[in-house]
Order: structure tokens, then C-alpha cells, then sequence
């Protein structure tokens, strides 16, 4: 005989209490049999939407826009919010890419963003385990922000169906993380008041399992500047003694840096591209820039990093004759997350588990890195992480992690500072990649991916009726965040009142990319997928790679 619907429900809620059958079942109140069961339906919600989040997965992968140039994907995702009932407030804080999406009323309000913007020369056909870019030279989604926006929507919308049933109050607020990848818009979101009245945020990122944080996250912050020198042209055979070379300025500025690298502290990361360096040999530079990161581990010491590099600037302008000025292009705090928020979400992670990943899945992981070389060819992940502690935990110490060296920024850490915000990790990219590249771009319109995003939004969903029906852990994530996070550490913003968002980067590149990239865009009305669309076949392997593949069962069987 089948279970009734009410104790296949107890069954669930007992489980996720932690009884077994040798231990005396706790009888359940209503009001917790009534959170299992809509937990359950959330879960129910977001199964029944898996295509939607395929498609928008796919549609923004096809888009491949860099950041502040992300209009293709602000015009799909706007519209498609709209048409599920949400108000959208477009351009917020001067960025024509920037929108803030809201449907409900009353307390508690909870944003929910995601990064959308991709990374320069990283175009990669997916399903294909080497490099064969659908645009040479072209923009790429080889971090896999194309992916948390897709998981976003099909969570709020399993949500936001139970509370318009049930008349659940409160408020979800969707939003893009904007150039992130320039750390270019969420210091300006905070400093513009867009989160002032919002109780919590839950963020979303690719990576290769499903998990969450607590505390110091071990990453460093960063404040993003452009030096620009300026000095005289002249011709650089026939008087170069007139000119005075903002170029050659430029380069004792790196020089100088790279010479003080040796005497700064070791969590320093620092790093610069030179984006203006003349325009040809003959004359000489008038014009010259250098734009930096300057990486922390905590404001004061990026603050110092930052003060160092303008004496740098200034003395190398001494040393030419040349006149320097700087802008702040972007900047992010070390991250820090909420501990009670985190450990609802921890729950549901460990009742969703990780996707059942196909053959096809784990060949394609297992080529891949294979191919770039990873450390370890393991394939896909299989077992859930733990929570991830703080940096300066005893546990990661005593597991022999120590204190963090730091190393790559996230600007959701301003939003962290602001209010209690956790960032959840799900599993649609491959271990092992170098980040930042095209080969991280190779699972994110695949199956990994499209599953990936699926128990990604399960377990926020589950958690979002959590938090709307348990009152008490926004109210304890707000005494985590006043009386630990911010007890002795302060936020204060590294850019300041006269700080515009720099806009204008990428756009060039854009232009150039834009008319070749839109051939390729995804069309969900005649392909089912963007592989069907590609023609790709799933998974693409070399045959040397098909070798590789069986050797490597051969050596793990024995």
C-alpha cells in the first residue's frame, strides 16, 4: 500500500532532523510539517522548470558579452522577468546594463544575484574537449557566469508560486552582478543605497561542487586603478629631445613596481596591463596608461598597495618630465559571510546531494583536464563538499591549509560588508582548469551545466522557504553580522563619492565581436539545445583523447 502524502512528508522531515529508526521520533508541529512540505514542492518547482533554466543557461552562454557591454543579456533576462510578473527598475547606478528586478511586498526582503559578464578571448565550442573557439579571438564564457542568473530564475519562480498560493510575505529582489570580472559595479550598487533596506542576499557562483561559506572567505580584496601619463610628442628620429615619452613613463612605473614587489607582504597580488602605449614608433607617445590591480587581504594593506603605486606613478612622472593622473576603475573588499545563513543552506545542500553525472559527462570532464593539464584527472565531483570554514578557523589550520595567502576578488564581498549575504557554489564547471580561460568555458552549455544549475536551485529555493518562514535566521545572521563580522572591522568603500563606473571598457572590443558573435545566437524555438544548434556532438573527443580516456580506466581499474 502507498504512503499517504502527509507521511511520505513526516518521513522527509524525520530524516532531515537527524533520526533514525533506532531513535524515537519526535512528533512534528504543523508548522514544521507544513516548512517540509513546501520545501518539497520548491524542490518539485524548480524540476518543472529545468528547461527554462537550460535554455536561459544557453541563451546568455550565446551572448558572450563582456562586462559593462552585457546588452543582449540585460534586454532577454529583463524581459523575461517582466513577463513572469516582475518590476523592473532598469539602469541603476548609471550603468545602462544594470537592473534591479522585484516582486512581492513586506518583510523579509531577500536579493538574489548572479554574475552575467564573460571573459576576453575565451570563445570555445561546448561539448569539445580542446580548444575550438566559435569566434577566433572572440569573448567567452570561460568562467561560467552565464550559468547563475539561469539557476536565480527558475529557484525565485518554484519560490515565488508558493508564496502567491500560500500569501507568504515578503520581497525577492533579482539583480546582475555587472562587470565583475573588472570588479566594476557592486561597491556602486552599495554606495547608491540599492541594498539599504534589503535583510539578506544569497549569491550564486559557478564552480565544481555544491557548497557554502562562513566567515573571513581567505580572498583578497582589490582596488582597480588606470594611471595616465601625459607628455609631448615629438618626431622620434628627427627631434626626439623634444618629446617627453608618456610611454617611457608608463614603463618606469612597472619597473619600479616590479622592484617593489620584492619588499611587500606575501598575500600582496598585484597585476597591470598596459592599455594605451602610443600609436606608432615614429612619434613619440604624448598619451600613455597603465591600469592595475592592487590585491589584499584587508582594506588598510590594499589601501597601503594603492598609496604606494601613485608615489610609484608620481616618481616615474618626475623621471620623464611628464605629468600623471589616476582613476579608480573598480574595487572589492575581502569577502566575509554569514554564518547562519550559510548553515540553513548547508542543510539543504545535503539533502539535494550532487547530480548523477552521465559517462558522457565524466568523459568530457576527464579529457578536459586531460588536455590542460590538471593536477588530478578525476573527473567530476561525486561527493558533496563540507561547509567551508573561515580562513583562521583551527579546523583549516590544523588541516594543514594555514592562514590564507589570499588571491582572487569577487566585488559580492561590498555586499557582504553591507548585509548578511552568502554565496552559494554549484556544479557546472570541471575541476582542475586554469580559470579565466577558454577551457572553463568547455562544460557551460552541456549537461554539466544544465544539471548543475538544476540542484544548484533547489537547494536555494529550499533554503529562500526557509528563510521566509523561520524568522529567526535572518534575525541571527543580523546578530552574526553586527556583533562578529563588523565588531571590529568597519566598511569603508575604496571608491568614493566622485567615482563614476568606467562604462566605457569593453566596448571597443564589442564592436569589433558583436556583429560575427550574433550568427551564432542561441534560438531556443528551433534547437533544444545550443549543441543541437552547433551541431556539436556530445562529448567531442580527439582520438589520441579517446586513447588517453581508456588508459586511464585501464590504470584506475588495477
Amino acid at each position: 500500500m502507498k504512503k499517504t502524502l502527509y507521511t511520505a512528508l513526516l518521513a522527509v522531515a524525520i530524516s532531515t532532523m537527524g533520526w533514525t529508526q533506532s531513535k524515537k521520533a519526535p512528533k512534528l508541529s504543523p508548522e514544521q510539517v507544513r516548512l517540509e512540505k513546501l520545501k518539497q514542492e520548491a524542490v518539485a518547482g524548480v524540476e518543472k522548470r529545468a528547461v527554462m533554466g537550460q535554455q536561459i543557461n544557453d541563451m546568455l552562454f550565446s551572448f558572450s558579452e563582456l562586462g559593462f557591454q552585457e546588452v543582449e543579456t540585460y534586454r532577454y533576462l529583463t524581459e523575461l522577468l517582466e513577463k513572469n510578473g516582475f518590476t523592473i527598475e532598469k539602469g541603476i547606478s548609471n550603468m545602462p546594463t544594470a537592473w534591479l528586478a522585484k516582486w512581492g511586498s513586506g518583510k523579509p526582503v531577500i536579493a538574489i544575484g548572479s554574475d552575467v559578464d564573460c571573459i576576453p578571448k575565451a570563445s570555445q565550442k561546448p561539448g569539445v574537449a580542446y580548444q575550438d573557439p566559435i569566434v577566433v579571438g572572440a569573448p567567452g564564457h570561460g568562467e561560467g557566469h552565464n550559468s547563475g542568473q539561469a539557476l536565480n530564475i527558475i529557484s525565485a519562480l518554484a519560490v515565488k508560486e508558493i508564496m502567491e498560493r500560500e500569501k507568504i510575505s515578503g520581497t525577492l529582489v533579482l539583480w546582475p552582478g555587472v562587470a565583475e570580472e573588472l570588479v566594476g559595479a557592486k561597491a556602486f550598487f552599495v554606495r547608491d543605497g540599492y541594498f539599504k533596506d534589503v535583510d539578506a542576499c544569497i549569491f550564486t557562483h559557478v564552480a565544481n561542487n555544491l557548497g557554502v561559506s562562513y566567515g573571513d572567505a581567505g580572498n583578497n580584496g582589490l582596488v582597480s586603478v588606470r594611471f595616465n601619463f601625459e607628455g609631448a610628442a615629438a618626431h622620434a628620429a628627427g627631434a626626439p629631445w623634444r618629446g617627453r615619452s608618456a610611454l617611457d613613463a608608463v614603463e618606469l612605473m612597472n619597473v619600479g613596481w616590479n622592484f617593489r614587489r620584492e619588499h611587500l607582504e606575501l598575500t600582496q597580488r598585484s597585476h597591470y596591463v598596459i592599455p594605451d602605449g602610443g600609436d606608432q614608433p615614429n612619434v613619440v607617445p604624448s598619451k600613455a596608461a597603465v591600469w592595475y590591480y592592487f590585491r589584499e587581504r584587508s582594506y588598510p594593506k590594499i589601501k597601503k598597495l594603492f598609496d604606494i603605486g601613485v608615489k610609484i606613478a608620481e616618481g616615474a612622472a618626475l623621471m620623464t618630465d611628464t605629468k600623471f593622473s589616476y582613476e579608480i576603475l573598480g574595487s572589492a573588499w575581502p569577502g566575509h559571510f554569514s554564518k547562519p545563513i550559510a548553515e540553513a543552506m548547508y542543510e539543504n545542500i545535503k539533502k539535494v546531494g550532487l547530480p548523477t553525472w552521465s559517462e558522457e559527462d565524466q568523459m568530457l570532464a576527464m579529457a578536459s583536464q586531460k588536455e590542460l593539464q590538471a593536477p588530478k584527472i578525476t573527473g567530476l565531483a561525486t561527493k558533496v563538499d563540507t561547509i567551508g570554514l573561515p580562513a583562521d578557523s583551527p579546523t583549516r589550520m590544523m588541516g594543514g591549509q594555514g592562514m590564507s595567502m589570499g588571491g582572487g576578488s569577487d566585488d559580492i564581498a561590498d555586499i557582504s560588508w553591507s548585509l548578511p549575504t552568502i554565496v552559494l557554489r554549484y556544479p557546472s564547471n570541471i575541476p582542475g582548469l586554469p580559470g579565466h580561460h577558454w577551457s572553463n568555458a568547455i562544460s557551460m552549455a552541456t549537461p554539466i551545466a544544465h544539471k548543475g544549475v538544476v540542484y544548484g536551485a533547489k537547494a536555494e529555493a529550499m533554503t529562500l522557504i526557509d528563510m521566509l518562514l523561520k524568522p529567526e535566521i535572518i534575525k541571527n545572521a543580523w546578530d552574526y553580522y553586527k556583533n562578529e563580522q563588523t565588531k571590529e572591522m568597519k566598511y569603508e568603500p575604496l571608491i568614493s563619492p566622485k567615482e563614476v563606473p568606467a562604462v566605457f571598457l569593453n566596448r571597443t572590443i564589442m564592436e569589433k565581436f558583436k556583429p560575427e558573435l550574433s550568427k551564432y545566437y542561441y534560438d531556443p524555438t528551433k534547437y533544444k539545445t545550443y549543441l543541437e544548434q552547433l551541431g556539436i556532438k556530445y562529448p567531442t573527443l580527439r582520438d589520441d583523447q579517446k586513447e588517453d580516456l581508456k588508459k586511464i580506466k585501464i590504470e584506475g581499474g588495477k
